[in-house]
């Protein structure tokens, strides 16, 4: 059923194909489709224009027109469903050239039996990574690699202090990366809110730097939780500038369901 409302326009003249949109889209609404970005549904289009604020082009603003009925059901749905494996979902091998988008921001899996620091001798480190993209601001919700995931929240800083960090603390994780000094805290939150209604995740393990301004991502991590009303194994993992680590688990949380 078809009424007049608030819904999303995209400007795809403006569109740069950044992705930020459909990162920042909880619904997953909008996708990348031959390096612009579209809104492929408009049932699940709240009209609330939370992907506005990320759009570098200003290419997105909301209109009030005739349009399907926003369903929550069909959302959550959709949330459900495994990705598409065509481009229209700008799902692609981050191994291979992508044709049209954002590499930097399109949903990839990786191979995770590459090598890094190879060298003449054929001696490497295996690369524990498993997907892309990593950074918080970027990973959409309902990210398939997030689904039922061991995820790891680490600061910027941590693998380049940790010389073990692919086998010690990425291994068997699905990853998220984030500055809680540099970066926006209060888009954070939100954000991993998002991620813990959508992707029902098994533990999540937060890596931060001994310097005080780091352990912000754990305040962070504890107050997403409160906001999803998810409660999950949390365990808090510290290194120190000189490359040792420390980690603890942290009590579980006494959450209440929220409507935020």
């Amino acid at each position: 059923m078809k009424i007049t409302r608030k819904i999303v326009r995209i400007d795809e003249e403006k569109c740069n194909g950044c992705g930020r949109c459909a990162s920042a889209c909880a619904e997953q609404a909008i996708v990348l489709v031959n390096g612009k970005a579209r809104l492929v549904s408009e049932i699940c289009c709240d009209g609330l224009g939370a992907c506005l604020g990320h759009c570098p082009q200003d290419a997105i603003t909301i209109e009030e027109r005739e349009a399907e009925v926003f369903d929550d059901n069909e959302v959550r749905q959709r949330l459900a469903r495994p990705p598409s494996p065509v481009p229209s979902a700008s799902v692609c091998r981050v191994s291979s050239p992508a044709a049209g988008g954002c590499p930097g921001s399109r949903v990839g899996i990786l191979n995770a039996a590459l090598t890094v620091g190879s060298t003449d001798s054929g001696n490497g480190t295996a690369s524990a990574l498993g997907h892309w993209p990593v950074q918080l601001r970027l990973v959409p919700p309902g990210a398939a690699f997030l689904r039922g995931a061991d995820v790891l929240l680490a600061g910027d800083c941590v693998p380049f202090a940790y010389a073990d960090f692919h086998r010690r603390l990425l291994a068997g994780h699905a990853v998220l990366i984030g500055c809680p000094k540099l970066d926006d805290t209060a888009f954070y939150v939100d954000k991993l809110a998002q991620i813990l209604r959508a992707a029902n995740i098994r533990s999540l393990s937060v890596a931060v730097m001994e310097v005080p301004c780091c352990s912000g991502l754990l305040r962070i991590a504890q107050m997403a939780m409160q906001r999803a009303g998810v409660s999950v194994p949390l365990r808090a993992i510290t290194v120190t500038i000189s490359g040792t680590i420390t980690a603890q688990a942290i009590p579980p949380l006494l959450v209440a369901r929220s409507t935020a």
